[in-house]
């Protein structure tokens, strides 16, 4: 065997690794984006807390975006509801838990509970707007019910944004208020602070002897490095956390009872209901389920990501990238979703904010005009740097929409069904390949929780 069919022989070993083992494909992207970043970040010249904290960029980025776009698969890519008003969902979630955290005292008040009552408060907000939204929208299909989803994220941004509950008295005298455009500046601290300082709120308060001995240990092996990095890097970890169990919950669903009925739902309606499926009550279901996880998804980064709450975070062009995400990923698929909402954090998110200054450094442009006549005056004396730089400083964060709309094209011509959209649902609660006989299959299926029993 010559050595180049070894190379190909272990190539094709290591592609079929990927593809069936979904972690080791998930831990293979986020390792080249960490390098990719690592390399931007010595490109420009970063020190080492430059470099950890551009990893916990990308880590907090994957995460919150993964969260999310898990989210609107168990919507779209397994009951086929076409819910484009995510950002309202989210808004409600982490607006809920704001004013339930918020310090009774700070301007708008609050009701100042501890920060676990916020979180599970928000989750149930959005759950229960979802319901609300669910009943009468869920009996129209396709894009009558994307119309509605999205007047009720719309609905949702306005109310936050209106003056008239900037501040409000619930009966009892209890003072609360949205902020009104202003938002809420008062949410309280990320709580992973908790781990390192003795009061969150405060960085001076002192630390505690685990935040102590962690900012020890990078003090001694990288020098001084910002603790405020650090503890970015450690809520990215938390978030990943988070991103695995709500994976592995939505998979469970995904192959159980259940989840099949979905699947069924998506496929053909009628069909399920032909059966003596109660369509409408499993979709209602799936969607309340979505909607508390995507104001979870709010909460962990519009609350605890930004430490403040504004109306205008949650403009219905967050839904669309949110839907990109998973049309990269591939919908039905959770790994699919897993590794759209990382591609498109990395690639169309982050990458774009760190292409300017790349390419200034990398091509000494150092010219920056204010208008498009001063950019492309000098192109009569032979000189291109003030048109480069217009278009680095000035236009490249309109370009970002071009190279997502270029990449759609590219997806929706070569690539429809998404990265992982090609792969094949399990629709068997047995074991069907080859290799197995057929009375071991049959004795499978008397024990199968699939069989004729109530799918609830």
């Amino acid at each position: 065997m010559s050595s180049d069919q070894f190379q190909t022989g272990r190539l094709t070993q290591f592609r079929e690794l990927l593809e069936r083992s979904d972690a080791a494909l998930v831990l293979t992207a986020m390792a080249a984006f960490y390098l990719l970043f690592l390399g931007i970040g010595a490109i420009l010249n970063y020190d080492v807390a430059g470099l950890i904290s551009i990893l916990g960029q990308v880590t907090f980025f994957t995460a919150v975006y993964a969260l999310i776009v898990l989210a609107l698969n168990l919507h779209w890519g397994y009951a086929g509801l076409f819910n484009i008003g995510i950002a309202g969902f989210m808004a409600v979630g982490v607006y809920t838990m704001a004013m339930l955290t918020a310090p009774p005292t700070g301007s708008p008040p609050g009701l100042g509970l501890p920060v676990a009552v916020g979180i599970v408060g928000g989750m149930l907000a959005a759950a229960l707007v979802g319901l609300v939204t669910a009943l009468p929208a869920l009996r129209l299909r396709a894009d009558y019910l994307a119309i509605v989803t999205v007047a009720i994220s719309e609905i949702i941004r306005l109310t936050y944004n209106s003056p008239a509950f900037s501040t409000f008295t619930l009966p009892g005298g209890i003072a609360l208020g949205t902020g009104g455009a202003s938002g809420i500046g008062t949410v309280p601290s990320n709580p992973v602070q908790a781990i390192y300082y003795v009061d969150p709120s405060s960085a001076a308060s002192g630390t505690t002897p685990i935040g102590a001995a962690i900012f020890g240990f990078f003090e001694a092996v990288f020098g001084v490095v910002r603790s405020a990095v650090i503890v970015d890097l450690t809520y990215g970890l938390v978030l990943a956390v988070v991103v695995f169990l709500v994976y592995t919950l939505l998979a469970r669903v995904g192959n159980s009872p259940f989840g099949r009925v979905l699947k069924a739902i998506r496929e053909d309606e009628v069909v399920a209901k032909s059966l003596g499926k109660d369509t409408n009550r499993f979709k209602i279901k799936t969607f309340m389920l979505g909607c508390a996880l995507m104001g979870l998804a709010g909460v962990l980064w519009q609350g605890f990501g930004t430490g403040a709450v504004y109306p205008q975070a949650f403009r219905p062009e967050l839904t669309f990238y949110i839907f990109i995400a998973v049309i990269i990923g591939g919908a039905g698929s959770n790994t699919g979703s897993v590794l759209g909402g990382a591609v498109f954090a990395n690639l169309l998110f982050l990458l774009p904010q760190y292409l300017p200054n790349i390419i200034e450094q990398t091509f000494s442009i150092q010219a920056d005009p204010n208008n498009f006549i001063a950019a492309v005056g000098p192109i009569a004396a032979g000189e291109i740097a003030p048109l480069l730089g217009y278009i680095l400083n000035q236009r490249l964060p309109a370009l970002r929409f071009v190279f997502v709309g270029v990449l759609l094209v590219y997806l929706m011509q070569n690539r429809p069904e998404g990265l992982l959209g090609h792969r094949t649902e399990t629709a068997a609660a047995v074991n069907l390949s080859e290799g197995h006989t057929a009375a071991e299959q049959t004795g499978s299926d008397l024990t199968a929780p699939e069989g004729g029993v109530d799918d609830e």
